[in-house]
């Protein structure tokens, strides 16, 4: 299933199809979500182990860690599997890294190395649930860490994370609720948005960054 869509249709299209949402897109502007420009032989592994690394950790923490990680076991642009496995518990657990976090990147690198997870060109031939059902074998992956994955690397126009917390305020405050939305109330309301949820969710994602406030980190369950 080969990645890329025409972003402007998307917006004229949501625009008609819910004309509250097509305001708020008024008043944001054009969409500028585009896929990773830069995607190599370790990206798939780079985006998963930093999912993982940012996992119950500020911002600031994980990119913390994440940087000394990548002075340990970077190739030229991102984490390498290969590099990862040369060093001990140890040499990752100075970077900061919790033992839990070392066991799933551990499952990762193995993961990656044996083939027991598609390739990045692999996961481009897969839908979008193949594609979950495929990442989350992966110890410390779940499924909102494989909808960003398909949003933001893989390029896909149709997916909505209900349980992405700047989505669902987004979706609070650009619908007018006095409280939190169900995902069934999302989920019904985003039929019509459909195939382009993912345009969407960019949108929502921007009604928090209007408020000033920056977009919550997503809920991420604890690594075991």
């Amino acid at each position: 299933m080969p990645a890329g869509y025409d972003k402007s249709a998307a917006v004229r299209y949501l625009s008609r199809a819910d004309p509250e949402l097509g305001r708020h897109i008024e008043s944001v502007g054009p969409c500028t979500l585009a896929p990773a420009p830069d995607a190599g032989p370790h990206t798939l592994f780079d985006r998963l182990a930093s999912s993982i690394l940012s996992q119950q950790l500020s911002v600031k923490a994980a990119a913390t860690i994440a940087g000394r990680l990548r002075e340990r076991a970077a190739g030229p642009r991102h984490l390498d599997p290969g590099l990862l496995t040369t060093l001990s518990d140890d040499e990752i657990r100075a970077c900061g890294v919790s033992r839990p976090k070392i066991a799933a990147l551990r499952d990762l690198a193995d993961a990656v190395g044996t083939g027991r997870i598609p390739t990045l060109a692999e996961l481009e031939e897969l839908d979008d649930e193949e594609v979950v059902a495929s990442l989350t074998t992966v110890r410390g992956v779940g499924r909102w860490t494989v909808e960003m994955l398909l949003i933001f690397l893989l390029d896909r126009p149709d997916v909505f994370p209900v349980a992405d917390v700047g989505v669902r305020r987004g979706f609070e405050r650009v619908t007018g609720l006095d409280g939190p939305p169900t995902a069934t109330r999302m989920l019904t309301r985003a039929e019509s948005w459909a195939p382009y949820r993912s345009v969407a969710s960019w949108y929502l994602w921007r009604a928090v960054d209007q408020t000033g406030q920056a977009v919550p980190a997503p809920p991420a369950p604890a690594v075991r």
